[in-house]
Parts: C-alpha cells; structure tokens; sequence
C-alpha cells in the first residue's frame, strides 16, 4: 500500500516503541510474579488472599489506570513509564496465578526425594521446583505476552507513541490503511514475542523435550530432568 511505503520511517519507530512497551512489562512482571509464586504454592492459608488480590489488580480499566498513574508515581502525564508500570501490574496479576499452579505442578515426592539427596531448600527451588515448574511457566508467560502486546495500545490515547498510535490517527483521518497496518504490527509482535518464549522454553528445558506421542506419562518430564541434573552433575 502505498500510505505504508510512504510512512516506513513513522511505521519503524512505532513498532520499535511497542516492542519496548511490551518486552519491559512482561519481564518485570515474570520476575516478580516468580517468587510471589513460589510463597503461594508454599502457604496455602495465604494463597487465596493473594490470588484474590491479583484478580483485583486486573480488573482496574487500562485506561483509567494509566490516567491516575502519574499522580501516584510522580511521572509526567505523557512519560512511557506510566504504561510500563500500569502493563507490569497486570502481568503480575496473570502470571501470579500461573506460578502458583506450576509450583504446586510438581509432585511432592520428587521434592521429598530432592530433600532426601542433600538439596538446601534454596537450592531446591532453583534446581528442582523452577526447572519442572518450567512448562507451565512458559505456557503463562505466553499469555502475558500476548495480553501486554494487546494493552499497549490503550496507551495511545495518553499520548504515549505506540502502534496504537495508527489506531487514533487512522481513526481521525479516516485512513483505513493506517488501522490496518497497526492491527497487522500488533499481531506480527504478538506472534514474534510467542515463538520466542516458545523457543527459549525448548532451550532451557530440554528435560520436557522428547517424542510426540497421543499419552504421555506425567512422570516423564520429571524422569527426564533427574537425568538431565545427573549427567551437569557428572
């Protein structure tokens, strides 16, 4: 189209924009998720309350809380980091309930069994729950991918310059393309941040690869990892 080939620059920033609006949240929100996580599979008494408390925190309107932002945080209306914090706080609030049922995934024999061969708890959680948590980890973390991609946008209509930006402008002259090409750019980051997450889960958790198959034993994966950590140990 020919708005597109005249507007490559505009396009380019914009996507580039989005993408660090995207990225930072997503992130953040994982790493601190992560141990918020850990403590609710660990204590069931507080568990509810934390969930609970995280359900709230999504059901606040993007847009109002990017409004109310600046005053809380003392940043100016139209700073990045307005959205950034308010796409943080969501995606804590997915990927806290996504870390609870992957830490409680993990069968409490294989941590008896951890405990019984010497593992510090600290040493524990890192080498045997995180590691076997992982599948369900990643499969949280892909849907905070796409969700914080989606919300970006809403951050245009507070000034802040995104791929939601074509959405108002478009919208405003009329111009068909340029929704269009905000639509495409938004999917193609949705789709590229996925296929990342999927292939670094490959990466980091080679224990969890293996044959397709129609059945597959819940016990694999974790007979996996525990040869996987005998052969590093070797």
């Amino acid at each position: 189209m020919r708005w597109v080939r005249d507007n490559t620059d505009k396009i380019g920033d914009l996507l580039v924009s989005h993408l660090w609006l995207s990225v930072v949240p997503i992130v953040l929100g994982f790493a601190i998720a992560l141990p918020i996580g850990w403590f609710a599979s660990r204590h069931p008494r507080l568990k509810g309350v934390l969930l609970t408390f995280a359900g709230v925190l999504y059901t606040i309107p993007s847009l109002a809380f990017f409004l109310i932002l600046p005053s809380i945080i003392g940043t100016g209306f139209l700073s990045p980091l307005n959205v950034v914090v308010a796409l943080t706080v969501y995606a804590v609030a997915i990927m806290v309930r996504s870390a609870t049922d992957a830490f409680e995934s993990v069968s409490p024999a294989v941590l008896d069994a951890a405990t019984a061969t010497g593992f510090a708890p600290a040493g524990r959680a890192f080498l045997v729950e995180l590691p076997l948590a992982g599948p369900v980890l990643v499969a949280g973390l892909r849907v905070v991918a796409v969700s914080t991609v989606s919300l970006v946008s809403v951050g245009a209509l507070t000034g802040v310059s995104n791929l939601g930006s074509l959405f108002t402008e478009g919208y405003r002259t009329d111009n068909d393309a340029e929704i269009l090409t905000g639509v495409v750019g938004i999917v193609a980051i949705a789709l590229l941040l996925d296929a990342l997450i999927v292939v670094a889960g490959r990466v980091l958790l080679p224990w969890n690869r293996g044959p397709r198959s129609s059945v597959r034993s819940p016990v694999s994966p974790m007979m996996s990892f525990a040869q996987h950590l005998r052969g590093g140990r070797a």
